[in-house]
């Protein structure tokens, strides 16, 4: 099994990651613009060859220190360079990053390449040569940090690059973001049911060339000449052409049962003739049918199915009067549509999705994307004659929307939930998470917390008083879920209503559902499994984000403890940061084996970081072991607990004072204990301050998303010592 990293445009991560498995690889974890993978080298080859989304297949060979400029070289020139380039070949170094140390890519790159020149150099002076053209051989370098990521580039030129577009026309799509684009709207199963694909707005043809190669199974690597492969030592020609046969005799296949249009429109001349050439170019000619037509002729013709997906990328209007004039045009491409496809998906990808709503179509599914730096959406609509209805029928239980009895109320949460969307998108993407608390009951007569997982929504219902009439309180809540799709521009599908009431005991572990639909969430680059039905919690408690961060920021080289480790995102954070080992205690097989999982998802090895079942009281009570101490400490208790798996019952108000002692035990002498909890009215004891120094840091363990909600919990800083 060899190790790669597959690089891919911001945003398809997800996808690729699906992709890659379905070619034999075994995931690892996503990174940003990447997915580290196993697999065999014809997996790779695989990559290569079939990868609709991916730019760069590289394979993974070391992992060097780089702390500085010296080590670099000496960690580069240790790999054994012979088993991949001859003395005499040509190569080039993709560098990428920077630290302390290498300041600039240029100076990384030199160095790299010294390393592997001088492993290579004989005797008699003959080495590598350096070819920024025609290399032989692609060495990449990816700097992190201290330390460097070394491979092969098997790709050559990036993949996204088929070989069919060698002109561009205005602001023109990447092809693997193009295929991104088909994925998401669902293309390859409206094609496999016979649905047709039209492209109004098609400038140079790349969604209608990428639908077709899609819809016929020709593999998009068939398409290029060279790979980065074909000079390297490695390179076993037999693998390749057998793979190549193969994909050969697929792509004729499904050229000989293809007979659904794919058409694309367009009103600039010129480009519509710079898309016919690469139309033939890719070998479509007579499959793709491109034209010179405006948006005000579109109609429907006579071939087409009664199902099929129109995709089109419309401009974006750069300055703000250009914006102001999109809606005209947005507003004339949902006339069109609406008139002429009845029964068909209509998907738009946007920069400019405020615009949307012109359209005059109700989107049940958006996606973020970016159009190279540019924040994009893909806004996804399903045309009907009653397009209203079918909106109405889309709820998270299947259920018609009830009706909005107080529409000045619902108004107000509507317009409340953009005004919360906008005002902290711009903190969520410089955070790098994908999970936050966008509403904490922010309106008297909407008690609800409502929170994003990525492209879901978490939505609890705060129990109503006994003096609130329950009917009102089911009014309401009715009302809420009726607007919050519709405000979010969310399919309701996605979207989970729970209602939050206090839990103690066995409660607190009991399972709500069993649907196992876990999925996986990214917060300061560590992957995390979280579940939003099957349990009361998701798996990830949102507030306590700040404390993972720096428990991640700090961890690096020490022994990190997690107590009450629910399901060890805490530990996540530590081992990324660079932990050397660990332990996580849970009383819970559910929460232990969901730690382990989380683990495993991030590279995290098992032998250094350990997780058991245990009552983290008795693990306490219990004399430690000589020498068995820890570096960092982190116990977030349960306020109360009288679960049958522990032998006694935690109250921590009466409790903790004893909890801090036992943990500090087992704290190194210059080590530091973070005692969190949530109880409202809880006092930390006297002796407590009487016996540590302990610094209240609760102010600063509280993110912008839970400002209005800043006593969630309470968080201290406990160390030996006064």
């Amino acid at each position: 099994m060899l190790m790669f990293f597959v690089t891919c445009p911001k945003g398809l991560e997800y996808l690729l990651a699906d992709e890659l498995q379905s070619f034999g690889f075994e995931p690892v974890r996503n990174a940003p613009a990447g997915v580290w993978v196993q697999g065999t080298l014809e997996a790779g080859y695989r990559a290569c060859l079939w990868s609709r989304l991916a730019n760069r297949v590289i394979l993974h060979l070391a992992e060097v220190s780089a702390i500085s400029g010296d080590e670099l070289y000496e960690g580069v020139r240790a790999i054994a360079w012979e088993n991949h380039l001859p003395v005499d070949g040509r190569f080039k170094v993709a560098f990428v990053g920077q630290n302390d140390a290498i300041r600039n890519t240029q100076y990384g790159a030199q160095r790299v390449k010294d390393g592997v020149v001088d492993n290579l150099r004989t005797d008699s002076g003959e080495r590598p040569s350096i070819d920024t053209v025609a290399p032989d051989l692609i060495v990449s370098a990816r700097l992190h940090r201290g330390l460097l990521q070394v491979g092969i580039d098997l790709s050559g030129e990036s993949l996204h690059k088929r070989g069919y577009r060698t002109e561009k026309g205005v602001a023109p799509l990447k092809e693997n973001l193009a295929a991104a684009l088909l994925l998401r709207s669902g293309w390859p199963e409206l094609s496999a049911a016979g649905g047709g694909f039209v492209d109004p707005m098609c400038g140079s043809g790349t969604l209608a060339i990428e639908a077709a190669l899609m819809a016929m199974d020709h593999a998009p690597g068939l398409l290029r000449a060279q790979f980065g492969f074909t000079h390297w030592l490695g390179h076993q020609a037999e693998l390749w052409d057998r793979l190549v046969g193969e994909a050969k005799a697929r792509a004729e296949q499904g050229r000989s049962v293809n007979t659904q249009p794919m058409v694309g429109f367009d009103q600039d001349a010129a480009v519509v003739a710079t898309g016919l050439r690469n139309v033939e170019r890719a070998g479509l000619k007579g499959v793709v049918r491109l034209e010179c037509r405006a948006l005000g002729a579109f109609a429907r013709d006579a071939q087409w199915p009664d199902t099929g997906l129109v995709l089109t990328n419309p401009p974006y209007g750069e300055r703000l009067s250009e914006r102001n004039a999109l809606s005209g045009l947005y507003q004339s491409l949902g006339e069109a549509v609406k008139q002429a496809l009845p029964g068909w998906r209509l998907g738009v990808f946007t920069g400019a999705p405020e615009v949307g709503h012109a359209i005059g179509l109700r989107s049940y599914k958006q996606y973020k994307l970016f159009n190279g730096k540019l924040p994009a959406q893909l806004l996804l609509f399903e045309i009907s004659k009653d397009n209203e209805t079918i909106a109405r029928e889309r709820t998270a239980t299947g259920e018609l929307f009830p009706k909005i009895s107080h529409p000045e109320r619902a108004e107000m949460l509507r317009n409340r939930l953009r005004k919360n969307r906008k005002a902290m998108g711009q903190w969520v993407r410089k955070q790098g998470i994908e999970c936050y608390r966008l509403y904490d009951a922010d309106m008297p007569e909407f008690a609800l917390a409502i929170d994003v997982y990525g492209e879901r929504l978490h939505v609890q219902e705060y129990a109503p008083p006994k003096s609130v009439d329950a009917r009102l309180a089911r009014e309401r809540l009715a009302e809420a879920l009726a607007v919050i799709p519709d405000a979010l521009e969310i399919d309701p599908s996605l979207m989970v209503c729970k209602q939050r009431q206090r839990q103690t005991g066995i409660n607190q572990y009991e399972k709500q559902a069993a649907t196992s639909e876990f999925f996986t969430v990214h917060e300061h680059g560590c992957a995390l499994k979280v579940n939003l039905k099957d349990y009361l919690d998701t798996g990830l408690f949102l507030d306590h984000r700040p404390v993972r961060h720096w428990i991640q920021q700090h961890a690096d080289g020490k022994r990190f403890l997690n107590l009450f480790c629910y399901t060890g995102a805490a530990t996540v954070h530590a081992a990324v940061g660079g932990a050397v080992s660990s332990l996580s205690l849970d009383m819970s097989n559910t929460y232990v084996n969901w730690a382990r999982d989380n683990l495993e998802l991030n590279r995290v090895p098992a032998s250094q970081h350990v997780v058991k079942k245990a009552d983290c009281l008795d693990w306490l009570a219990a004399k430690p072991n000589a020498g068995d101490l820890y570096d960092l400490i982190f116990m977030d208790p349960p306020t109360f607990s009288n679960s049958a798996k522990m032998d006694g019952v935690l109250d921590i108000q009466r409790d903790h004072a004893l909890l801090i002692s036992q943990a500090m035990a087992r704290l190194a002498p210059d080590g530091l204990l973070i005692f969190s909890n949530n109880f409202r009215r809880f006092k930390l004891a006297n002796s407590v301050e009487a016996q540590y120094r302990v610094d209240e840091v609760s102010k600063d363990t509280i993110d912008k998303d839970f400002l209005r909600n800043a006593r969630i919990h309470r968080c201290w800083h406990i160390r030996h010592g006064r």
